[in-house]
């Protein structure tokens, strides 16, 4: 399959993928253009929704947030409006929403600091959307966050 960018723009894109605090001489080194003309592509990368930001990842642990969990929603009413996102959005626990297709509806990532407030966490969530949850807790993650490859 590919790519939807020209070559240039995904020599910038796989470049800013890799280091996102990247200066706009040291990527225009990198892929062989001016500073002005990198510029200009990446804010146009930007435009396009290419690029959809710039991100520190944290780690969870160190912030005190080490238990990780994969929450499935089912819906308890099939015939329910399919809000979920909407009526969970308020909830800073949960990192990333993914509708998904199988016996759930959705799959939630969350963060936590303790087994206590992954309990909670999953009443609130259960009292929010009206849904069902299947939990999977994160016992390491070997990596996490890559880009997709341009």
């Amino acid at each position: 399959m590919t790519s939807p960018l020209e070559a240039l723009d995904q020599a910038i894109a796989r470049e800013l993928a890799e280091d996102g605090r990247c200066s706009f001489t040291d990527l225009a080194e990198r892929v062989g253009l001016s500073v002005s003309a990198v510029h200009q592509r990446v804010r146009r990368l930007e435009q396009r929704g290419v690029i959809r930001g710039y991100h520190a990842r944290l780690d969870g642990e160190l912030i005190g947030l080490p238990l990780t969990a994969l929450i499935s929603l089912t819906p308890n009413d099939p015939a329910a409006p399919d809000d979920y996102p909407k009526r969970l959005e308020h909830i800073t626990e949960i990192e990333s929403c993914y509708s998904v297709a199988g016996d759930e509806s959705y799959i939630l990532l969350a963060r936590v600091a303790s087994p206590r407030a992954l309990e909670d966490l999953l009443r609130r969530i259960r009292e929010a959307a009206r849904v069902s949850t299947r939990t999977t807790v994160v016992l390491s993650t070997p990596f996490e966050g890559r880009s997709p490859t341009v």
